[in-house]
């Protein structure tokens, strides 16, 4: 929930007042930028240095309070190339930073930071010690949080407290949907010529680079909304794979695409999911998902691949994730199946996979916006797939 109020974006007015509650009642005090008002979310913490404009548009952020462990944001400005929801929407419902820079120094920038979250209605506080509340995220998990600026951070911390304490939890909630396309939409090849293949794209929150990814590959994707019936699509579009997105909210809400993804085992067509992709083919296949205490997000997290002993550095946003070990096969409907991929952090899985190859997915973001390319692989090893079940 957002509520905003018109403010210049002068130096000025970056002293007026801004408060982030935490829904356990810890208080920091800071400045305004952006819109001002009120906004509700999860307090969660990215640990990338760079890439802020394709972490605010990234959908899977949807509803949460996003806090930067990099010390200062806003250098590089806003541009109108990185964004990575359709039609360049900011998703995170408001962002915490230690200091905003008063200066854009890219080439590239359009406007400022402060002028696009103004634009957008997304409400932000600077000047708050942000290592303080990433550690207290790291010790109590993410937490439900509200920032109130302006007029509204006048009112009594008693009101905050009961405000953020209100608030839906993220588990249970079912935000793929509030983020998903409304209407189905084609990405067609980038070399003009007929596509190699054509891929149905569930939107469950997906980033414009991965249809980008696929386009550059001579694939049409065809990107459907959340929950459309699977079969009526590829009798349609004659398609040759379905890939499954990122996303916002629970994977135990998911269970319409988690039936769309068992149709679709069940004709033998090659699948690909990335991120919540990879907990609904998780639960698809019978494993269960549970919410982490703090998550991943960052551009800079070490994944190893158990079928190949290579590690890859990868970027995450997740919350969630599925239950299960590596080196451990297990019986499915579809064919056995083992965890692929787990990270080396907190040994989280970070991939699975049907042992007849024509499913696989990871947890972590191959289309490399805004992280490291290491991944990026995956979307060949798809299109060889697709190529070997023709």
């Amino acid at each position: 929930m957002t509520t905003t109020t018109e403010k210049s974006n002068s130096v000025s007015s970056t002293r007026t007042p801004a408060i982030l509650v935490l829904a356990d009642g810890r208080v920091f005090r800071g400045r305004a930028f952006g819109a001002q008002g009120t906004t509700l979310g999860e307090a969660v913490f990215t640990t990338a240095m760079t890439g802020y404009q394709e972490t605010m548009t990234d959908p899977s952020y949807h509803r949460q309070i996003v806090v930067s462990t990099a010390p200062q944001i806003g250098n590089t400005g806003w541009n109108d190339e990185d964004g990575e929801s359709h039609g360049d929407r900011i998703w995170v419902a408001g962002l915490v930073i230690r200091d905003l820079s008063r200066t854009v120094s890219n080439w590239r920038a359009d406007r400022s930071l402060a002028e696009e979250m103004e634009a957008q209605g997304i409400i932000g506080i600077q000047g708050v010690d942000t290592r303080a509340i990433v550690r207290h995220l790291r010790d109590k998990g993410s937490v439900k949080a509200g920032i109130f600026s302006g007029p509204d951070a006048e009112r009594p911390v008693e009101e905050f407290v009961a405000a953020v304490d209100g608030q839906p939890s993220m588990a249970g909630a079912d935000l793929a949907t509030e983020v998903s396309t409304d209407d189905v939409y084609v990405v067609e090849p980038d070399n003009g010529e007929d596509a190699k293949f054509t891929v149905i794209a569930y939107d469950m929150g997906i980033k414009t680079n991965t249809p980008r990814n696929f386009a550059a590959r001579g694939i049409r994707t065809v990107v459907v909304p959340a929950n459309s019936a699977i079969e009526p699509l590829l009798t349609e579009y004659d398609a040759d794979g379905v890939f499954i997105s990122n996303g916002p909210g629970d994977p135990a809400t998911a269970d319409v695409m988690v039936q769309q993804v068992q149709t679709v085992l069940e004709k033998k067509i090659p699948l690909f999911g990335i991120c919540f992709g990879n907990q609904i083919l998780g639960r698809a296949l019978g494993m269960d998902t549970y919410k982490l205490k703090f998550g991943h997000r960052g551009i800079n997290v070490p994944v190893i691949n158990h079928l190949t002993g290579v590690i890859d550095i990868t970027a995450q946003n997740h919350g969630f994730a599925l239950k299960g070990r590596a080196g451990e096969p297990f019986d499915t409907p579809f064919g056995t199946a083992q965890v692929t991929h787990t990270c080396l952090n907190d040994d989280c899985v970070e991939g699975v996979a049907l042992d007849n190859g024509l499913a696989f997915s990871v947890q972590y973001h191959p289309e490399a916006a805004a992280g490291p390319h290491d991944a990026n692989p995956l979307f060949d090893q798809f299109i060889e797939l697709m190529e070997g079940n023709n």
